[in-house]
């Protein structure tokens, strides 16, 4: 969440002669408009198969404000939550591109960078369940910020990470991954297999398209005993109904399954993992009425130039109305900030907490085949 007051000159400068030279390519992408982009709507939950759905939420991209609609769809039966009609594979890469790569991973990567006791906060918690594990993989790693913090509490532990994007290349280049692994993790996993005592996935499952698979995956690459940990929005959290559409965990359309936690009990407890840990309040991240805040702020500003958007470029007075909004809007970021801390003192109590956290252990192979045939 960046405005242009954000960037130096130069910087901003280097960001709108990137923008001119995508334009043309983007324009051309978007002349037929935006229906190849979707699969057809389902008609039955993709977790349970049940066919009683409800409409939860409609919106359109609050972030990069590429054109489109997303409906997410909750089952009335199992109460996961899903967008519906689903990106296609194009859609993935149309509405992915520029956000974690591209013109957006200077902000992001930048971001993620500063979140060192968040990242070690996460890795402590596997401690008490196997303080010096040897092989650990982190699924959905991006520049491998977490591993670089897992390494300072557990120096003697193998590093590797998994992502689809040139992320993870780099991040091994620069030292901060053991190993790096590019592509889609079931699609790895049996070359991965049995190697690691404990595979992490941090705001991963949420991204997937199917994350039953995911999980299939995780339980192939552990060895027996070896622990997963999973962290990801909660669907059930009160701030959803509240904020609506400005809760930012619904990040469309990104975030493809929300997964509430009885659920992923539950379909871990088939695949032959026995839960250890479930935390809430230790998960959440104390965000939600700022995030809201500033993506209201910024849907009522001229908008930022994108290459997705038709010219021209926006002029001076365009510029400065937008930083004016956000001047004028500071003081109630300030107070969002404030409300926001408050509230994480009593996250879970409330029922406020935006994200669980689940630890479960690998059992063995004769486990692992009941829950299959499940």
């Amino acid at each position: 969440m960046t405005t242009e007051t954000d960037r130096t000159p130069g910087r901003a400068a280097a960001r709108a002669h990137r923008v001119a030279a995508l334009r043309p390519a983007y324009q051309a992408e978007l002349a037929d408009g935006t229906g190849r982009f979707f699969a057809p709507r389902r008609t039955d939950c993709p977790w349970c198969g049940s066919v009683r759905l409800r409409p939860r939420l409609h919106t359109t991209d609050l972030l990069q404000h590429k054109p489109g609609r997303f409906v997410l769809d909750e089952c009335g039966d199992c109460a996961h939550v899903f967008q519906n009609p689903r990106l296609t594979g194009p859609g993935l890469e149309f509405y992915y591109r520029d956000f974690y790569d591209g013109l957006g991973e200077q902000r992001l990567a930048g971001m993620f960078a500063t979140r060192d006791r968040v990242y070690r906060e996460r890795a402590r918690s596997v401690a008490p369940f196997d303080p010096a594990p040897g092989h650990w993989l982190d699924v959905g790693t991006g520049h491998g910020h977490f591993c670089a913090a897992a390494h300072e509490l557990f120096p003697d532990t193998v590093l590797d990470g998994l992502d689809l994007s040139e992320g993870v290349e780099l991040a091994e280049k620069q030292g901060r991954l053991a190993r790096g692994y590019r592509g889609t993790f079931p699609e790895l996993a049996d070359e991965l297999a049995g190697r690691y005592d404990v595979v992490s996935m941090f705001h991963y499952l949420e991204h997937s398209t199917d994350p039953a698979h995911e999980l299939a995956a995780a339980h192939r690459t552990l060895r027996p005993g070896g622990l997963l940990l999973i962290e990801v929005p909660d669907p059930e959290c009160s701030y959803a109904r509240l904020l609506g559409r400005w809760w930012l965990p619904w990040l469309q359309p990104q975030h493809l399954n929300l997964v509430p936690v009885a659920n992923l009990r539950r379909r871990l407890g088939e695949l032959g993992f026995t839960v250890l840990l479930e935390q809430h309040g230790e998960a959440h991240d104390p965000v939600d009425l700022l995030a809201a805040c500033w993506l209201l702020l910024d849907a009522l500003a001229p908008r930022e130039d994108a290459p997705w958007h038709p010219g021209p470029p926006p002029g001076r007075l365009r510029r400065v109305l937008r930083g004016a909004v956000f001047l004028a809007g500071a003081p109630v970021l300030l107070l969002a900030a404030l409300l926001d801390r408050a509230v994480a003192r009593s996250a879970r109590r409330t029922g406020l907490a935006n994200a669980y956290r689940v630890i479960a252990r690998r059992e063995g192979a004769a486990a692992a085949g009941r829950g299959a045939a499940a």
